[in-house]
């Protein structure tokens, strides 16, 4: 090869594998710097994609921890104020049993037995009223619920007409009930022994079930009374009020998670404003994963007097009747704390396979995106020592054309 000086064909190599290796060497010090073998999408496109996708749910899943573990104390908070509840409430049930003995007890003593209840039973509404989580009520009713499909509202909404359409065929049919914006009662028809509500849909031992259903939805003694008529598959609820002046308004609501009836309708009775537009019940739903559909919700009763049908009892007057009542809503108390129970459970749960799968994730996310250190200082060592020694090359290669001047000597 002949000496040139115009061209030094070595320099230029040198350089250009110097600068390659200037070039290795930065980017392996912005991920030892990083601890992120992915700084942009260049480093890995793909890879970006991925671990930008398992990063949404690593950090959606740790706020859904959050979020369960607010559940769990929602739940605390409405079961603690029921386990005061059912303390009043077995200490009413004692004052009826005691007003029951006659024999021995007068009409004075009868009636300090009711003044007793009559507080109890205020102090237990006030806790109905009062038990919020932050803003949101618990035990007025408002807490959790399906979709209200329709209600009327008025001075004195005197009846109404629930037209239910049936489609298709199941084991259950619940839909929900509420008068007077007290608690959502569940109109649940089960199949019974007969397979009504299987094999013949639309039978009138269907309507004579549903008759028996809405007849304990709305208890007996209530301020508005139902009857149910059918015809070819289509069930129709005459809902009358024992007195026009006793409330204000009638709704029906889907069941939470039953989607047994395909359409539910109120028409307008003696002073309603009609039907309303659909709208949410308050309150009740948690997010509990990353994804949209990973919820829970959670339905609360109203716990008041009247939604527990004893407010009004007289155990001076009818102490057999008021024992019944309160055991009744013992009863109802007790299976709403043992929902809760059960919710709670299933939020322990819950959060426990979030917190498996929260790991899991992030390591997933972990191999692909961040930087393996003990690796990484291999290249970077070998790079360092590639710069040295280019350095150096090209050094000699601009030293190199000097030899000329010998020739020229």
């Amino acid at each position: 090869m002949g000496l040139r000086i115009n061209q030094n064909i070595m320099a230029f190599s040198a350089y250009r594998n110097l600068s390659v290796t200037d070039g290795q060497l930065g980017k392996s010090l912005e991920k030892l710097s990083s601890g992120f073998r992915i700084n942009r999408a260049a480093d890995d496109a793909a890879g970006l994609v991925i671990s930008e996708g398992l990063r949404s749910q690593v950090n959606g899943l740790k706020v859904a921890v959050r979020n369960t573990q607010d559940g769990i104390s929602v739940v605390q908070t409405a079961e603690g104020a029921l386990n005061e509840v059912h303390a009043m409430l077995q200490r009413m049930r004692d004052l009826a049993v005691q007003a029951a003995n006659t024999g021995s007890l007068d009409a004075n003593a009868r009636a300090a037995a009711q003044s007793e209840v009559v507080a109890l039973r205020s102090e237990l509404d006030r806790i109905a009223t009062s038990t919020k989580f932050g803003n949101l009520n618990l035990l007025d009713g408002s807490f959790g619920g399906g979709n209200v499909a329709a209600s009327l509202t008025g001075s004195a909404v005197a009846s109404a007409t629930l037209r239910v359409d049936q489609s298709g065929v199941g084991a259950d049919k619940a839909f929900m009930l509420q008068v007077d914006g007290g608690a959502f009662r569940t109109v649940d028809v089960a199949t019974d022994a007969s397979g009504y509500a299987n094999s013949q849909v639309g039978a009138d031992a269907y309507a004579a079930d549903l008759q028996a259903a809405i007849d304990t939805a709305l208890g007996a003694g209530g301020v508005v009374t139902a009857t149910v008529t059918h015809n070819a598959g289509n069930w129709t609820v005459a809902l009358d009020r024992t007195s026009t002046a006793a409330g204000t308004s009638i709704a029906v609501a889907s069941a939470p998670g039953n989607t047994g009836y395909s359409d539910l309708a109120l028409d307008g009775g003696l002073g309603g404003t009609g039907r309303s537009s659909a709208v949410t019940l308050g309150g009740g739903t948690f997010q509990v994963g990353a994804n949209s559909t990973d919820t829970i919700n959670v339905s609360i009763g109203a716990i008041s007097s009247a939604a527990l049908l004893i407010n009004a009892i007289d155990v001076s007057s009818n102490a057999s009747g008021a024992i019944t009542a309160i055991e009744g809503a013992i009863t109802s108390v007790s299976n709403e704390r043992a929902s809760l129970g059960a919710t709670q459970n299933r939020f322990e749960h819950t959060i426990a396979n979030l917190n498996v799968a929260t790991e899991n994730l992030a390591a997933s996310e972990s191999r692909i995106r961040d930087t393996d250190m003990a690796l990484e200082m291999v290249s970077f060592t070998r790079h360092q020592i590639l710069l040295q020694a280019g350095t150096a090359m090209l050094a000699q290669a601009n030293v190199a054309p000097q030899s000329v001047l010998k020739l020229l000597g």
